[in-house]
């Protein structure tokens, strides 16, 4: 018993740089998820599935007549009726395909996350002051789950998608998670070095950063979710106007409810969130983050094009995928400068 506690506590203790490697991994998942999903929301897929069994979802239908039986539970949508009506069973796979494939890789994430997690804790590997936060990260995984079903729900029996406020809260918490699993990683390196460092402070400006990006997410997942960029087909203007012609003011909700709106906030919030990123790439050079301060221009400066192909193109699937996907890698970019310039 003494000679196997002594190998045991030979082993133990924190691993900083081990956690950090196994965070990073967990983010790449995340960004996965985060594409996939994208493909999810632009070929219609999101509502195939009518039920959420977090187990035995896991295993597709096997045979016709569970195929059958799956499409069935499809037909009583209202998005089938209003929609996909005369759809065959070969194109209804199709879109099965996509949804299934996104819950799967939310239960990878989960696992991917959850029992390294107890293995870490278990061995005394998580560093002091950690504990809390990788908890948390836990606690927005599951979340995360409960608004997707959440999200799904809205659509299945009233509409032909799903609501557009509950879209961007789905999105917005699956950037949080990437963020923060991002921002944890990074932490966790500086205290693995030779000459450990504390925990990263948020600077002002790197909240301001953040903020500017978060509004421009939201605006981003409102303009999908309403089909909103669809509405105009031009860059810089829209329809040959600066503001869009067709704007119905009906209070508040208009900033969010209306595409045409959305729309136009989300093209011009882009430079907003522009000169935000640009000042703190300028604190993070100035940090000795040579690489932070040129991954993330040209992050963003790609994501502008991307935007404004999507526009001109008529919303391709290939360019809106790929401006979702860089949009994940902007987010996980400016958490990096964010970082940098508040390292200690």
């Amino acid at each position: 018993m003494a000679t196997a506690s002594l190998a045991f506590d030979a082993v133990a203790g924190p691993r900083p740089l081990t956690l950090a490697r196994w965070l990073f991994a967990v983010a790449a998942l995340v960004f996965a998820m985060v594409v996939v999903g994208g493909i999810t929301r632009l070929t219609e897929s999101g509502l195939s599935i009518t039920e959420w069994r977090p187990v035995t979802g896991v295993v597709p239908p096997v045979g016709e007549a569970q195929w059958q039986a799956e499409f069935a539970k499809y037909r009583k949508t209202y998005q089938y009726a209003a929609q996909n009506a005369g759809m065959t069973l070969s194109e209804f796979r199709r879109i099965w395909f996509w949804e299934w494939f996104h819950r799967l890789l939310g239960r990878l994430v989960g696992l991917a996350y959850a029992v390294p997690l107890m293995w870490f804790w278990w061995r005394r590997a998580i560093p002091d002051g950690f504990h809390a936060r990788l908890l948390a990260l836990l606690g927005l995984g599951a979340l995360q789950g409960a608004v997707g079903w959440w999200m799904v729900t809205s659509g299945l029996w009233t509409d032909v998608r799903v609501s557009h406020l509950r879209l961007a809260v789905h999105l917005g918490i699956a950037f949080v998670i990437l963020g923060g699993l991002v921002w944890t990683a990074l932490d966790l390196v500086a205290l693995g070095r030779p000459s450990p460092s504390r925990p990263a402070r948020l600077t002002g400006w790197g909240k301001l950063a953040l903020v500017a990006l978060g509004v421009q997410v939201a605006l981003g997942a409102l303009v999908a979710g309403l089909r909103a960029g669809q509405v105009a087909a031009s860059w810089p203007l829209m329809n040959g106007r600066w503001f869009p012609e067709g704007v119905i003011w009906a209070g508040p909700r208009t900033l969010i409810d209306d595409p045409f709106l959305v729309h136009f906030l989300h093209r011009w919030w882009a430079l907003v969130a522009m000169v935000a990123l640009v000042v703190l790439v300028r604190q993070a050079r100035a940090a000795g983050a040579a690489a932070a301060s040129v991954a993330l221009p040209a992050l963003v400066a790609t994501q502008l094009l991307l935007g404004i192909l999507v526009v001109v193109l008529g919303v391709p699937l290939w360019a809106a995928v790929a401006h979702q996907a860089v949009g994940a890698l902007v987010v996980a970019g400016t958490v990096w400068a964010a970082h940098a310039s508040g390292r200690r």
